[in-house]
Protein backbone atom coordinates (compact mmCIF):
# COMPACT_ATOMS: atom_id res chain seq x y z
CA UNK A 1 0.00 0.00 0.00
CA UNK A 2 1.19 3.48 -0.86
CA UNK A 3 -0.28 6.77 0.34
CA UNK A 4 0.46 9.95 -1.62
CA UNK A 5 -0.52 13.24 -0.03
CA UNK A 6 -1.17 16.02 -2.52
CA UNK A 7 -0.74 19.08 -0.37
CA UNK A 8 0.82 22.52 -0.24
CA UNK A 9 2.09 21.76 3.28
CA UNK A 10 3.82 18.34 3.47
CA UNK A 11 5.37 19.25 6.82
CA UNK A 12 1.92 19.14 8.43
CA UNK A 13 1.70 15.41 7.64
CA UNK A 14 5.24 14.07 7.69
CA UNK A 15 5.77 14.15 11.45
CA UNK A 16 2.78 11.93 12.14
CA UNK A 17 4.60 8.90 10.77
CA UNK A 18 7.77 9.30 12.83
CA UNK A 19 6.68 7.23 15.83
CA UNK A 20 4.58 4.34 17.11
CA UNK A 21 2.70 1.65 15.20
CA UNK A 22 2.65 3.32 11.79
CA UNK A 23 6.38 4.06 11.91
CA UNK A 24 7.10 0.38 12.60
CA UNK A 25 4.84 -0.66 9.73
CA UNK A 26 6.68 1.70 7.37
CA UNK A 27 10.06 0.37 8.54
CA UNK A 28 8.83 -3.16 7.76
CA UNK A 29 7.75 -2.11 4.27
CA UNK A 30 4.07 -2.84 4.91
CA UNK A 31 3.06 0.53 3.49
CA UNK A 32 4.77 3.73 2.38
CA UNK A 33 3.93 7.39 2.00
CA UNK A 34 5.13 10.29 -0.11
CA UNK A 35 4.13 13.79 -1.11
CA UNK A 36 3.23 15.75 -4.21
CA UNK A 37 3.07 19.53 -3.96
CA UNK A 38 0.83 21.18 -6.59
CA UNK A 39 2.99 24.28 -6.37
CA UNK A 40 5.79 22.35 -8.09
CA UNK A 41 3.53 22.01 -11.16
CA UNK A 42 2.33 25.59 -11.39
CA UNK A 43 2.91 27.29 -14.74
CA UNK A 44 2.67 30.66 -13.00
CA UNK A 45 5.84 32.75 -12.87
CA UNK A 46 5.64 32.84 -9.07
CA UNK A 47 4.33 29.26 -8.61
CA UNK A 48 0.87 30.56 -7.82
CA UNK A 49 -1.79 27.91 -7.15
CA UNK A 50 -4.86 30.02 -6.30
CA UNK A 51 -7.17 32.50 -7.98
CA UNK A 52 -10.38 34.40 -7.37
CA UNK A 53 -13.68 32.56 -7.67
CA UNK A 54 -15.68 33.01 -10.87
CA UNK A 55 -18.92 34.82 -10.10
CA UNK A 56 -17.45 36.49 -7.03
CA UNK A 57 -17.36 35.48 -3.42
CA UNK A 58 -14.99 35.68 -0.51
CA UNK A 59 -11.58 34.07 -0.54
CA UNK A 60 -9.52 32.27 -3.17
CA UNK A 61 -9.77 28.83 -4.77
CA UNK A 62 -7.06 26.41 -5.81
CA UNK A 63 -7.00 26.72 -9.58
CA UNK A 64 -7.10 23.69 -11.87
CA UNK A 65 -3.82 23.85 -13.79
CA UNK A 66 -1.35 22.75 -11.06
CA UNK A 67 -3.67 20.01 -9.80
CA UNK A 68 -4.43 18.69 -13.29
CA UNK A 69 -0.72 18.44 -14.10
CA UNK A 70 0.12 16.93 -10.71
CA UNK A 71 -2.62 14.30 -10.80
CA UNK A 72 -1.68 13.33 -14.35
CA UNK A 73 1.52 11.92 -12.87
CA UNK A 74 -0.48 9.12 -11.19
CA UNK A 75 -2.79 7.55 -13.81
CA UNK A 76 -3.38 4.34 -11.84
CA UNK A 77 -3.89 5.72 -8.33
CA UNK A 78 -7.20 5.85 -6.45
CA UNK A 79 -7.90 9.53 -5.83
CA UNK A 80 -9.73 10.78 -2.73
CA UNK A 81 -10.69 14.39 -2.14
CA UNK A 82 -11.36 15.62 1.39
CA UNK A 83 -14.32 18.01 1.49
CA UNK A 84 -17.14 18.91 3.90
CA UNK A 85 -19.66 18.03 1.16
CA UNK A 86 -18.33 14.47 0.78
CA UNK A 87 -20.00 11.40 2.22
CA UNK A 88 -19.15 10.59 5.85
CA UNK A 89 -16.06 8.43 6.21
CA UNK A 90 -16.83 5.28 8.25
CA UNK A 91 -15.06 2.11 9.36
CA UNK A 92 -16.32 0.06 6.42
CA UNK A 93 -14.67 2.57 4.09
CA UNK A 94 -11.38 2.13 5.94
CA UNK A 95 -11.56 -1.65 5.59
CA UNK A 96 -12.50 -1.47 1.91
CA UNK A 97 -9.81 1.06 1.01
CA UNK A 98 -7.13 -0.95 2.83
CA UNK A 99 -7.21 -3.30 -0.16
CA UNK A 100 -6.12 -0.57 -2.61
CA UNK A 101 -2.54 -0.48 -3.88
CA UNK A 102 -2.11 3.30 -4.14
CA UNK A 103 -4.29 6.07 -2.72
CA UNK A 104 -3.85 9.80 -3.29
CA UNK A 105 -5.38 12.20 -0.77
CA UNK A 106 -5.93 15.63 -2.29
CA UNK A 107 -5.94 18.30 0.41
CA UNK A 108 -7.69 21.54 -0.44
CA UNK A 109 -6.75 24.93 0.93
CA UNK A 110 -8.16 28.46 0.85
CA UNK A 111 -11.91 28.28 0.07
CA UNK A 112 -11.56 24.94 -1.70
CA UNK A 113 -10.70 23.48 -5.10
CA UNK A 114 -11.98 24.34 -8.57
CA UNK A 115 -14.81 21.87 -9.16
CA UNK A 116 -13.44 20.82 -12.54
CA UNK A 117 -10.52 19.10 -10.79
CA UNK A 118 -12.92 17.07 -8.69
CA UNK A 119 -15.11 16.18 -11.67
CA UNK A 120 -12.12 14.95 -13.66
CA UNK A 121 -10.10 13.06 -11.07
CA UNK A 122 -12.11 12.14 -7.98
CA UNK A 123 -12.81 8.47 -7.31
CA UNK A 124 -14.44 9.35 -3.98
CA UNK A 125 -15.17 12.41 -1.85
CA UNK A 126 -15.14 12.07 1.94
CA UNK A 127 -15.91 14.21 4.96
CA UNK A 128 -14.83 13.42 8.52
CA UNK A 129 -17.53 15.59 10.11
CA UNK A 130 -19.93 18.46 9.75
CA UNK A 131 -17.49 21.26 10.45
CA UNK A 132 -14.98 23.34 8.49
CA UNK A 133 -11.20 23.07 8.79
CA UNK A 134 -8.49 25.29 7.34
CA UNK A 135 -7.31 22.55 5.02
CA UNK A 136 -7.64 18.92 4.02
CA UNK A 137 -4.45 17.65 5.64
CA UNK A 138 -6.05 16.60 8.94
CA UNK A 139 -8.89 14.67 7.25
CA UNK A 140 -6.31 12.99 5.01
CA UNK A 141 -4.35 11.87 8.07
CA UNK A 142 -7.47 10.68 9.88
CA UNK A 143 -8.55 8.56 6.93
CA UNK A 144 -5.10 7.16 6.17
CA UNK A 145 -4.60 6.20 9.82
CA UNK A 146 -7.93 4.35 9.86
CA UNK A 147 -7.09 2.66 6.55
CA UNK A 148 -3.54 1.71 7.57
CA UNK A 149 -4.73 -0.06 10.72
CA UNK A 150 -6.68 -2.44 8.49
CA UNK A 151 -3.70 -3.37 6.32
CA UNK A 152 -2.50 -6.85 7.18
CA UNK A 153 0.55 -6.77 9.42
CA UNK A 154 0.24 -3.17 10.65
CA UNK A 155 -1.19 -4.09 14.05
CA UNK A 156 0.80 -6.46 16.20
CA UNK A 157 -2.39 -8.34 17.11
CA UNK A 158 -4.78 -8.21 14.16
CA UNK A 159 -7.54 -9.89 16.18
CA UNK A 160 -7.94 -6.64 18.12
CA UNK A 161 -9.70 -5.26 15.05
CA UNK A 162 -12.55 -7.71 15.59
CA UNK A 163 -13.72 -6.19 18.87
CA UNK A 164 -13.40 -2.49 18.09
CA UNK A 165 -16.28 -0.07 17.88
CA UNK A 166 -18.06 -0.05 14.50
CA UNK A 167 -17.00 -3.58 13.63
CA UNK A 168 -20.55 -4.41 14.71
CA UNK A 169 -23.47 -2.04 15.17
CA UNK A 170 -22.57 -1.71 18.86
CA UNK A 171 -19.85 0.45 20.39
CA UNK A 172 -16.95 -1.37 21.99
CA UNK A 173 -17.47 -2.33 25.63
CA UNK A 174 -15.50 -0.45 28.31
CA UNK A 175 -12.02 -1.83 29.01
CA UNK A 176 -10.17 -2.15 32.32
CA UNK A 177 -6.66 -3.01 33.49
CA UNK A 178 -4.84 -3.55 36.80
CA UNK A 179 -5.24 -2.86 39.66
CA UNK A 180 -8.73 -4.19 40.22
CA UNK A 181 -9.34 -1.43 42.75
CA UNK A 182 -7.91 2.01 42.09
CA UNK A 183 -8.92 4.88 44.39
CA UNK A 184 -12.08 2.94 45.29
CA UNK A 185 -12.99 2.61 41.58
CA UNK A 186 -13.29 -1.09 40.77
CA UNK A 187 -13.14 -3.34 37.74
CA UNK A 188 -16.37 -5.36 37.26
CA UNK A 189 -15.84 -8.50 39.31
CA UNK A 190 -16.96 -10.80 36.48
CA UNK A 191 -13.94 -9.71 34.46
CA UNK A 192 -11.66 -11.15 37.14
CA UNK A 193 -13.15 -14.65 37.43
CA UNK A 194 -11.95 -16.12 34.13
CA UNK A 195 -15.36 -17.34 32.92
CA UNK A 196 -15.12 -16.27 29.27
CA UNK A 197 -18.76 -16.99 28.50
CA UNK A 198 -19.96 -14.75 31.31
CA UNK A 199 -17.40 -12.11 30.41
CA UNK A 200 -18.67 -12.09 26.81
CA UNK A 201 -22.27 -11.74 28.03
CA UNK A 202 -21.35 -8.85 30.31
CA UNK A 203 -19.34 -7.10 27.58
CA UNK A 204 -22.30 -7.35 25.23
CA UNK A 205 -24.59 -5.83 27.85
CA UNK A 206 -22.10 -3.03 28.47
CA UNK A 207 -21.80 -2.44 24.73
CA UNK A 208 -25.58 -2.07 24.47
CA UNK A 209 -25.63 0.34 27.43
CA UNK A 210 -22.77 2.40 25.99
CA UNK A 211 -24.38 2.55 22.55
CA UNK A 212 -27.73 3.54 24.05
CA UNK A 213 -26.07 6.45 25.87
CA UNK A 214 -23.70 7.73 23.18
CA UNK A 215 -25.33 6.59 19.91
CA UNK A 216 -29.05 5.85 20.40
CA UNK A 217 -29.65 5.84 16.66
CA UNK A 218 -27.00 3.18 16.26
CA UNK A 219 -28.72 1.04 18.90
CA UNK A 220 -31.96 1.21 16.96
CA UNK A 221 -30.15 -0.14 13.88
CA UNK A 222 -28.75 -2.95 16.03
CA UNK A 223 -32.20 -3.92 17.30
CA UNK A 224 -33.68 -3.89 13.80
CA UNK A 225 -30.79 -6.04 12.54
CA UNK A 226 -31.30 -8.54 15.38
CA UNK A 227 -34.98 -8.90 14.51
CA UNK A 228 -34.34 -9.47 10.79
Amino acid sequence: MRFTYMTLFPQLIEGYFQDSILKRAIDKGIFSFDFCNPRDFSSSRHSKVDDTAAGGGAGMLMNPQPLFDALNQFPNAYVIFTTPVGKPFVQNDAKRLAKKEHIIFVSGRYEGIDERVIERYADELFSIGDYILTGGELPSLVMSDAIARNIEGVLGNSTSLDTESFETLLLEAPSFTKPANFKNLTTPSEFLKGNHSKIATLKNALSIAKTKYFRPGQLLKYKINMRS
